[in-house]
């Protein structure tokens, strides 16, 4: 039963991901709809209210992916260097994806936010080129998916091995 819940786990988490990914990547479509004037590295453009939703909605799919994954995962605590050094490989992979999971969830929602907020309906924005932030904000909800489930089999297998 234990293998069945770790299964929809992972596949609950991918699913939030790659939803995540697809609306970033749908927004960046929408943006580049938008009617726009370029002079060298300069770019005159209007905010598209589609790209805002769906960049908003990509944002917040990957932050409930994330608090997800970090509920469910638990806590394996390392405090030291040291310690960590000490410890089983299996828990030392899991505070390595742990971490990854982390810095692809920092750089992904930074990225939505960024590629979000040029989009907002208060900003008619003229300035230097800011393009692909929502598709590299949503192919890096892939990859989070990738770690997470990384993250949550290494942790699972983790716990396992210390409660034997």
């Amino acid at each position: 039963m234990t293998k069945i819940g770790g299964i929809l786990v992972c596949l609950v988490i991918v699913g939030l991901d790659i939803a995540a990914a697809i609306l970033g990547i749908q927004a960046e479509v929408a943006q580049n709809q938008v009617k726009h004037m370029r002079l060298w590295l300069f770019e005159c453009r209007e905010p598209s209210q589609d790209a805002y939703r769906l960049g908003l909605g990509a944002a917040a799919v990957l932050v409930m992916a994330h608090v997800l994954i970090n509920l469910i995962g638990g806590c394996l605590c390392i405090c030291s260097q040291d310690e960590f050094q000490r410890s089983s490989s299996t828990k030392q992979i899991s505070m390595a994806c742990l971490v990854l999971t982390w810095i692809v969830f920092a750089v992904g929602f930074g990225a939505l936010v960024i590629g979000t907020m040029s989009n907002n309906k208060s900003r008619s924005s003229c300035g230097f080129t800011h393009h692909h932030f929502l598709s590299i904000g949503g192919i890096l909800c892939f990859l989070h998916a990738l770690f997470c489930v990384a993250y949550y089999v290494s942790a699972t297998a983790a716990k396992d091995e210390a409660a034997k």
